[in-house]
């Protein structure tokens, strides 16, 4: 059995190349790979994947946690993403053989771990929430650091783990347990902030647009323009090519084109796959991509 488990820390660090790559060493540990980063300026926000067995997960998310104390203090962040901690969200997910429950009992060891030597406070959300308003990590990221010391003075919103303030610089750090998801972002020909954040409302599950997807309007001032940022929760429900024919559908009515897109992180096969078939009006299965049948043959 083919037990191994990914993990996608978000980081509040989009900037400094020195502190990029200080949190990418912190991954060099034996029994995991990282098999992608990425940086945004604009975001001030960098995207970890790592894979890897159980021991060796947890060994680097500590120690990538411990780098981000000790290098990002949120009292001096800017950036257009939401966030409450300089280690902002530690997703982990099983593949193949593992399991949920084994995913939700490493989360919980993580989160024990580092409250306990960072002195961080840590809330579980996903499917290692032990409340259910903690479930979904917009309601726990709600009112961002800044907000952050004045919502914890309210009992429903005492940490899992750690202390009942703030950390100093660091915030605090949620930790969970999710199926996988896609990371889209649309760019837009415009520097108009509402034209993206009217796409973004139609767009969105909360507001009436597609279920299973979230999305923010934002500004990338480097670039000149906007941006559609979303969070595909479930692609078997709602596929990339349907996002994203909609965006361009709402973006048409404002007589704004598509600059660019792009994926944060990695996704899973059958979501590639899906968009495939899609746009070449194809019937490929995702059995029939190489790389794929060979890893569930030999591994």
């Amino acid at each position: 059995m083919l037990k191994l488990f990914e993990t996608v820390p978000n980081f509040s660090e989009g900037r400094r190349k020195e502190v990029l790559d200080e949190l990418r060493d912190a991954f060099k540990i034996d029994g995991v790979s990282l098999i992608d980063y990425s940086a945004d300026p604009d975001h001030n926000r960098s995207v970890y994947t790592a894979v890897g067995d159980a021991d060796g997960i947890k060994k680097a998310i500590i120690a990538a946690v411990g780098v981000a104390v000790k290098r990002i203090d949120l009292n001096e962040h800017e950036g257009v993403h939401p966030r409450i901690g300089a280690v902002d969200v530690i997703p982990i997910i099983p593949l193949f053989d593992a399991t949920f429950e084994e995913a939700i009992e490493i989360a919980r060891d993580v989160a024990r771990q580092i409250a306990a030597k960072f002195e961080l406070p840590v809330y579980l959300y996903g499917e290692a929430a032990e409340h259910g308003w903690r479930v979904d990590l917009a309601s726990i990221r709600r009112g961002q650091f800044e907000g952050l010391a004045q919502k914890m003075k309210d009992p429903a919103w005492k940490p899992d783990f750690g202390p009942n303030v703030p950390h100093p610089t660091a915030g605090a750090t949620v930790v969970g347990v999710r199926d996988f998801l896609v990371a889209f972002n649309v760019n837009l020909k415009t520097d108009d902030l509402t034209i993206a954040k009217r796409i973004a409302r139609a767009v969105r599950a909360s507001s009436g647009g597609l279920g299973y997807v979230k999305a923010l309007g934002v500004e990338l001032k480097s670039k000149g323009i906007v941006q559609v940022t979303m969070n595909i929760l479930d692609y078997r429900r709602n596929a990339i090519y349907r996002v994203f024919e909609l965006v361009k559908m709402e973006a048409r009515r404002w007589g704004v084109d598509v600059h660019s897109t792009e994926i944060i992180g990695c996704i899973p096969t059958e979501a590639v796959v899906d968009v495939f078939n899609y746009y070449l009006m194809g019937d490929l299965a995702k059995e029939r991509v190489l790389e794929y049948g060979i890893l569930r043959r030999w591994y």
